[in-house]
C-alpha cells in the first residue's frame, strides 16, 4: 500500500498546490488496498456525472462545499448516489470491493459465536433481537442468524431483526437474502433509515456494524495558529466567487469542462468558522496536535455511536432529562468492524472503482468513498453508557474465536480437494497480517444485563489476552 499511498500524495501535489508545501505535517497513514489494486488513470477526460453537476452547481451558487456534503451527495443522494442507484454493482467481484462476509462464511459465523458467548454470560435472556447497521447484501446477518438459530432452540429466542439501510435497492437485496432464513427462525425483518428509529426493547440486543462508519460524512480540518480551519471543495472550472469569505487557493488557468480533470480541487478557509472550531474541540486528543496537522472528524459517527450505546445500555437516560431510569433494561452487546485505528487520521480519504484506488474526485456518484475510522472517537461517544473493548486486529479476533477449528471442519466436509483449498485460501485472506487481518479492527461493546456484573474493559474474550497489542 505504500506505493499507492506515495502515488496518491504525488498526485495531490499536482492537483492541489495549496497543500504541497504543508504535506510534511501529515503522518504516514495505512490505507485499504484490495488485492490487485493500483492507482486508476484515464487517458480521456470523462463526461460529467449527475452528482458532479450537482456539486459544481452548488459551488457556483453558494461557494466551496465541506467534504461532509460531498460525501453525502456522492454516496446517499436519493436517486444518483452510489449506494442508492441500483445500476452500481457495489459488492462482489463485479462491484468495487469485496467485504469479509462475502469472502468466507466463517467470518459471520464467528461473529455469531461471539454474540452467543455474551448472551450466555448475560444469563441467557429469554428473547434476542439482532441489529445491523449497513447490512450490504445481507450476507453477514444471514451467517449470524444461522449460528444463533442453531444454538438457541432453533431460533425460538430470536424476536426480530432490525436493519439500518436507507437504500431501496440494497433493501431488496437484503430481503431476497434473509426472508427465508428469518421465516425459518420465526422472526420478523424490520428496516430503518436511521438507528434512532429503533425503539428500546425487552429483548437482549446484538448489534453489528461492519464497514459502516467508514462511509459516514466527515469534515477535514487543519490546525493553524489562529485555530482550526476547514478544508473545502471548490471548482477547478471557475475562479472562486464566495460572498462570505475569500478562500486561499492558487490562481487557476482558464479552464473548460471538456479539458479540465478533475473538475474539483481542495481549498482552505482563511479563517476559522464556528463549526470548524467546535469540531476541533470535539475531542481533547486534538488539542495536543501540532500546528499544520490535518484531522478527519465525523460528527455523524459520534452521534450514531452514541445512539448505539443508548440502545445497549441497561440504564438509559430519559429523553426529557439527565435522570437515569430506575429499572435496568436487558442490555446487549455489539461489534464494530472497520478499517482504521485507535487514533485520529488526517489523510485517509480515498475512492475505489472496479477494485482499484482512484482519485477522490473521479466520477462522483459512481465510486465507493471511504475514510479510516477513528475508534477512539467512537469510544468517547459511548464510553459513559457501555464498556468498550479494543479495538484489536481482525486476525487476532478471528483466530482467538476459533477460526482454525471451523475451517478444518469445513475442509473435512468439502466434496473436493479444490473446494477445501478454496476454503482455506479464503480464511487466510481474512487474517492476512499484510492485508485485511491487520487493516481491519474490531471493537467490542458490552453492557450489564439484569443483575449481572458489568464486565470491565479487557475482561471480555478475545479482547482480554490482547489488550496491549498495538492497534
Amino acid at each position: 500500500m505504500s506505493m499507492c499511498s506515495s502515488a496518491l500524495r504525488a498526485r495531490h501535489r499536482v492537483l492541489f498546490p495549496l497543500f504541497a508545501h504543508k504535506r510534511h505535517h501529515l503522518p504516514t497513514l495505512s490505507q485499504r488496498s484490495p488485492r490487485g489494486s493500483r492507482l486508476y488513470s484515464e487517458n480521456a477526460v470523462p463526461p460529467i456525472t449527475k452528482i458532479e453537476k450537482l456539486v459544481l452547481d452548488s459551488i457556483k451558487a453558494t461557494g466551496p462545499l465541506p467534504f461532509a456534503t460531498y460525501m453525502q451527495l456522492c454516496l446517499s443522494h436519493p436517486t444518483h448516489g452510489y449506494y442508492m442507484n441500483s445500476a452500481n454493482p457495489v459488492f462482489g467481484s463485479r462491484g468495487d470491493f469485496i467485504t469479509s462476509p462475502e469472502i468466507s462464511q466463517v467470518f459471520g459465523e464467528l461473529v455469531g459465536v461471539w454474540f452467543l458467548s455474551q448472551w450466555i454470560d448475560a444469563g441467557r435472556p429469554p428473547s434476542i433481537r439482532l441489529i445491523e447497521l449497513g447490512p450490504g447484501r445481507g450476507t453477514l446477518m444471514d451467517d449470524i442468524l444461522r449460528v444463533i438459530s442453531t444454538i438457541t432452540s432453533k431460533g425460538r429466542h430470536i424476536k426480530d431483526i432490525h436493519l439500518v439501510e436507507n437504500s431501496l435497492a440494497m433493501r431488496e437485496a437484503q430481503k431476497a437474502k434473509l426472508s427465508h432464513s428469518a421465516e425459518r427462525a420465526g422472526c420478523e425483518l424490520h428496516w430503518h433509515d436511521h438507528i434512532d428509529t429503533i425503539s428500546r426493547s425487552d429483548a437482549y440486543s446484538m448489534v453489528v456494524a461492519h464497514e459502516f462508519f467508514d462511509a459516514l460524512p466527515f469534515h477535514v480540518l487543519q490546525k493553524a495558529e489562529t485555530g482550526w480551519h476547514e478544508v473545502m471543495i471548490a471548482s477547478n472550472l471557475d475562479p472562486i466567487r464566495d460572498p462570505r469569505a475569500e478562500f486561499t487557493t492558487s490562481e487557476p488557468e482558464p479552464p473548460t469542462a471538456e479539458t479540465t480533470y478533475p473538475r474539483l480541487r481542495r481549498v482552505l478557509s482563511p479563517i476559522p468558522s464556528a463549526a470548524s472550531m467546535l469540531l476541533g474541540l470535539s475531542s481533547s486528543r486534538f488539542q495536543s496536535l501540532p500546528v499544520g496537522s490535518f484531522i478527519e472528524v465525523s460528527p455523524a459517527s459520534f452521534r450514531i455511536a452514541r445512539q448505539l450505546g443508548e440502545l445497549l445500555t441497561t440504564h438509559p437516560q430519559s429523553p426529557e432529562s439527565d435522570v437515569v431510569e430506575a429499572s435496568p433494561g436487558p442490555g446487549g452487546c455489539g461489534l464494530i468492524i472497520d478499517y482504521g485505528g485507535d487514533h485520529v487520521f488526517g489523510d485517509s480519504f480515498r475512492a475505489f472503482k472496479d477494485h482499484k484506488i482512484v482519485d477522490v474526485f473521479h466520477r462522483p456518484g459512481e465510486c465507493d468513498l471511504t475514510t479510516n475510522v477513528d475508534f477512539a472517537f467512537l469510544k468517547e461517544a459511548m464510553g459513559d453508557l457501555v464498556t468498550t473493548h479494543g479495538p484489536i486486529p481482525q486476525s487476532t479476533f478471528l483466530e482467538n474465536m476459533g477460526l482454525q477449528l471451523r475451517v478444518d471442519a469445513l475442509v473435512r466436509d468439502a466434496k473436493t480437494e479444490e473446494r477445501g483449498a478454496a476454503i482455506r485460501d479464503a480464511a487466510q485472506r481474512l487474517v492476512d497480517r499484510a492485508g485485511m487481518g491487520r487493516e481491519y479492527q474490531v471493537l467490542g461493546i458490552t453492557s450489564s444485563s439484569g443483575g449481572e456484573k458489568k464486565a470491565a474493559a479487557g475482561e471480555v474474550w478475545p479482547f482480554v489476552e490482547v489488550k496491549d497489542v498495538e492497534a
